[in-house]
């Protein structure tokens, strides 16, 4: 069965969604419409889940087989933010179809769904690329990787990277608290930070030094980490990342995220989704170098990933993510979680 391709525009590439778990979708989705995509279908067993999408995307066609959107071939691109867990066997069956991936972050939750992803790609030739949100979804950060692209503090030797959220148990799901299904913390939200740590300092990989995960303030949910660290290193740069669930309710917003960049010629450091007691809002951005010191309000700085990753998929080029990149993030994620589990 096809679509219809109801008003469809030539060249327009058409996308479908695949699983809805995580708000993250919404995010994504919209990137690529704003980017031209069209959105045809979804697929969402949840009616919860698939009644609030609808709502905001009334032209898309929810479908009750996955295998209506796979099988397609009119549709280029599938998104997929289903439970973490499942990500990796919804991607390799579109790939195997002939369709690019944009997954939510995380893409995998083991190794060895890492090796099977890799061994897709290699077979098919599509694309598998993770939307690392704390970045391509980030004006903050987006105007970061920009000003360091342009040698505004020289080369970066050192990242701090905190990714503090809220945790709010009585709005997740039963598989949120199953270390099966999310992958524990440093896979889930620090793929984030590993993802920022590789763009910031230009490496195309790196090694985890030390990592801890563990369980500081919710002994009721026996499998969550509630707070995770890792140490990760490159020949030229170094890198702590933390990342938790333990942001309180005061904080009128999920998270105080911060990166901090020391370059051998100045530093960075953004104030991502809030400046405590300062400026309202957030994106925002400090800099200072041998010339200047100030202060960017990164509020109104375009977005370049959804129509990089547009002509990615009408191109073939890799202007938004490469693969190597999206598989090298995670692979780092893995290897902390698995020191964090052994320790």
């Amino acid at each position: 069965m096809t679509i219809p391709a109801q008003g469809h525009r030539p060249n327009v590439a058409r996308i479908a969604a695949i699983g809805l778990s995580n708000d993250h979708i919404y995010g994504m989705t919209a990137q690529l419409l704003r980017a031209g995509a069209e959105l045809v279908a979804f697929h969402e067993p949840d009616d919860r889940l698939a009644s609030r999408y609808a709502s905001k995307h009334p032209r898309a066609a929810r479908v009750a087989d996955r295998r209506t959107i796979l099988e397609d071939p009119s549709i280029a691109c599938v998104l997929t933010a289903a439970v973490n867990a499942d990500r990796c066997d919804i991607g390799i069956e579109a790939m195997r179809h002939g369709k690019h991936v944009l997954t939510d972050k995380p893409g995998v939750v083991s190794l060895a769904q890492l090796d099977a992803l890799r061994a897709a790609h290699a077979e098919t030739g599509r694309r598998y690329i993770i939307h690392f949100s704390e970045r391509v979804a980030q004006r903050a950060a987006a105007q970061a990787e920009a000003l360091v692209a342009a040698g505004e503090i020289g080369r970066v030797i050192n990242m701090v990277g905190l990714g503090p959220h809220r945790l709010r148990p009585e709005g997740r799901s039963a598989t949120f608290f199953q270390r099966a299904r999310t992958g524990g913390i440093l896979v889930d939200i620090a793929s984030h930070q590993f993802d920022q740590f590789l763009v910031f300092t230009g490496a195309t990989q790196a090694e985890i030094v030390s990592a801890t995960a563990r369980n500081t303030a919710h002994p009721q949910y026996g499998e969550l980490q509630d707070v995770g660290e890792a140490l990760v290193r490159t020949p030229y740069a170094t890198g702590y990342l933390r990342v938790d669930w333990l942001t309180p309710e005061s904080l009128p917003t999920w998270g105080d995220g911060r990166i901090f960049l020391l370059g051998t010629e100045g530093t960075i450091e953004l104030r991502k989704n809030v400046d405590i007691a300062g400026r309202p809002g957030g994106n925002h951005l400090f800099l200072f170098n041998g010339k200047e010191v100030r202060y960017i309000d990164c509020a109104n700085y375009a977005l370049p990933f959804g129509a990089r990753f547009m002509a990615d998929l009408r191109d073939g080029t890799e202007t938004a993510m490469t693969q190597d990149h999206a598989f090298a993030a995670t692979e780092l994620a893995l290897k902390a979680q698995a020191m964090a589990d052994a320790a």
